[in-house]
């Protein structure tokens, strides 16, 4: 579908998937609604773009990318890549802001803003859909499951820590605030994952998240906890 208003992302997809294989494309542009509920009729299907190879009707996008062994991401499947990434983007934007302030790339800086940075992208996930993510951080935070409004309160008080801790401003609340929910996160996921054996999907990057509820879940609350612990005598020895 190629109109005014709306030209189809799958169609241009399609096309694309087909030129990366090696064919060469005859792209039929439908340019109207009642051009294509002609088509969607005359080939008794319900959505276009439709691909034919050779004469023979593969289907949809979805189709074509099974038809190249190329099948879309079950939407159910756990998978860490969305954490993975964020982690990845705060190093290195904690060592892009390290190289840039003090001109190197070791430094215990560069592990402070790495965790602040992490732990602002993170919360940054969760504001996204704070309804959202309330319901699946009920499953298993075990405070939340006693004052529900601890759902609603975590991801601005994660995100306002990890923006306070990359600034250095207001340790004596950015520590305390890390330390608290990190300790009960750290408590909650060890319950529910290592003495309940539940399998359960991670909050930690939103609501609609598919990262499984474990090890890296444990890791992300103990570093909330040693930023915690860290940053009031970082205040102390170094000032």
């Amino acid at each position: 579908m190629v109109m005014d208003k709306h030209v189809c992302p799958y169609g241009l997809k399609s096309k694309d998937l087909l030129e990366q294989q090696g064919y060469t494309v005859e792209d039929n542009w439908l340019e109207t609604r009642e051009a294509t509920d002609a088509f969607m009729q005359k080939h008794g299907v319900e959505t276009t773009p439709q691909t034919f190879i050779d004469g023979t009707r593969i289907g949809g996008y979805d189709d074509l990318r099974a038809h190249f062994d190329k099948p879309l991401p079950d939407e159910d499947e756990t998978t860490y890549r969305p954490v993975i990434a964020i982690f990845a983007c705060a190093a290195l934007i904690a060592f892009a802001v390290t190289w840039r302030v003090e001109g190197a790339l070791l430094s215990l800086r560069v592990f402070e803003l790495f965790i602040a940075f992490g732990m602002t992208l993170l919360g940054l996930q969760k504001l996204q859909d704070v309804e959202s993510f309330s319901s699946m951080f009920l499953n298993y935070d075990l405070l939340g499951q006693r004052w529900v409004r601890y759902a609603y309160i975590y991801p601005f008080a994660e995100t306002a820590a990890g923006v306070l801790m990359i600034s250095g401003a207001l340790t004596w609340l950015s520590a305390p605030v890390a330390l608290f929910i990190g300790t009960v996160g750290a408590i909650s996921v060890f319950y529910a994952v290592y003495i309940q054996k539940r399998e359960l999907k991670c909050a930690c990057v939103g609501g609609g998240s598919s990262v499984p509820l474990g090890f890296i879940s444990l890791t992300e609350n103990l570093m909330m906890v040693v930023m915690g612990l860290w940053m009031p005598i970082r205040v102390y020895l170094i000032g």
